[in-house]
């Protein structure tokens, strides 16, 4: 199976990245998280991205806040899917960080989840990977089952609570 790589633009988005962590051991998608900027340490970033694939990796996940340009600049050194997390800082809640992780230019795709997502991101990157992997597939298939069970429970038991 590929390892999924989370880069974190710095180690304060480890409280975000936590939350995915925990998908991808549920899981049971290798995976190796990584403190890399595209700012303070570019050249390290750059040369991690171009070389992800040789070293197993099948998806990179890059999670940060501010201007956030992380994400894009992996995307631009790799023929991997690269997943933005946009993560929420104090200034603009946000915003800034997902608008820099969105508005990438033509060539140089990023997919996106929402600010602080990184569940989701991990998540996508499963997805990506069961693509071929027929195993993880039906792991994924397994949570879909299982959520929707879940989710209607919660409405039994709320149509219950206020039947007339």
């Amino acid at each position: 199976m590929k390892k999924v790589a989370i880069v974190m633009g710095s180690d304060s988005d480890l409280p975000i990245i936590e939350k995915g962590v925990a998908v991808l051991k549920d899981f049971g998608v290798p995976f190796e998280v990584l403190v890399y900027s595209a700012h303070r340490t570019p050249d390290e970033a750059g040369n991690f991205a171009s070389t992800a694939k040789e070293k197993g990796f099948g998806v990179i996940i890059a999670a940060a806040g501010m201007a956030a340009h992380l994400a894009g600049a992996l995307a631009a050194r790799t023929t991997l899917p690269v997943i933005g997390i946009p993560c929420k800082s104090s200034a603009l809640d946000g915003m800034d960080a997902l608008l820099s992780t969105v508005q990438m230019p033509s060539g140089v795709p990023v997919a996106t989840v929402a600010i602080n997502g990184a569940q989701n991101a991990c998540l996508l990157a499963i997805q990506m990977l069961a693509l071929s992997d027929s195993e993880l597939d039906k792991k994924l298939q397994a949570k879909k089952e299982s959520d929707r069970v879940k989710a209607l429970e919660k409405c039994k038991k709320i149509n219950e609570q206020f039947k007339n």
